[in-house]
């Protein structure tokens, strides 16, 4: 697993003779941008390592709308509730881009876990993490409108999965659409759309057909704890 990967990754924890260890307990297979590595309602036979490339996590409504709840990317542990407490798949796993994963049965994984203890605090601790992950964006989000939820979602997904660009500015990793991100903050694409617009005028942001830079961390992160940003004399940015 040659990338980077992103601050805490289960994979950059282990050390070589555990990452050794994984491998030889698992396959390691190629997915095409748009292939499902697992499916929501599916019984869970394995855990997923995501080695390189993008994915999303996603749940399907009621009414079919599929609702994007995360992402994963180099070095992430996907798949390891379920897999673990043999249930079946809470969610649908989608390669963003092209991904290879390493593809570990959930009965070895168990064994690798009973081999090797302190692995077992590394997956604790995963899950701690995208348990207080989550309750802190619901509680950042809670009151706030559609394009500061957007902000906060791309402040903290700089800081997440960000690489440093020029001047200052975050590139974020994950190459999601605008819909995507529309899904993710429960919002409409237009929300998106035109705070995306006013954000790139204010060059608080920059975009990309699925790239988003932040050009200004500052700002829009004072424009996410409902400071208005450089430029806006005050006024709400993106919002109905």
């Amino acid at each position: 697993m040659g990338p980077s990967q992103p601050p805490n990754g289960f994979w950059s924890e282990l050390d070589e003779t555990e990452r050794q260890a994984l491998r030889e307990a698992g396959r390691s297979r190629p997915y095409a941008t748009g292939m499902h590595l697992c499916y929501e309602g599916d019984p869970s036979d394995y855990v997923i390592v995501i080695e390189n490339g993008w994915a999303k996590v996603t749940s399907t409504t009621e009414d079919g709308h599929d609702v994007v709840l995360a992402v994963r990317g180099p070095g992430d542990l996907v798949g390891e509730s379920a897999g673990l407490g043999h249930r079946q798949r809470s969610a649908t796993v989608t390669a963003l881009s092209p991904l290879q994963a390493l593809l570990v049965p959930a009965a070895r994984f168990a064994t690798f876990l009973d081999e090797h203890p302190r692995a077992w605090r590394m997956v604790s601790g995963t899950f701690v993490r995208r348990i207080d992950d989550h309750d802190r964006r619901l509680r950042a989000q809670a009151s706030a409108d559609g394009a500061r939820r957007l902000a906060l979602l791309l402040i903290d997904l700089a800081e997440h999965y960000g690489t440093p660009g020029p001047a200052g500015s975050v590139i974020i990793q994950p190459p999601l659409s605008q819909s995507e991100l529309a899904s993710w903050v429960d919002s409409s694409r237009e929300t998106v759309a035109r705070a995306l617009k006013i954000w790139r005028t204010r060059r608080l942001v920059d975009t990309a057909r699925r790239k988003i830079t932040v050009l200004n961390p500052d700002g829009l992160r004072a424009y996410a704890n409902g400071q208005p940003p450089p430029g806006t004399n005050g006024r709400p940015v993106g919002a109905r």
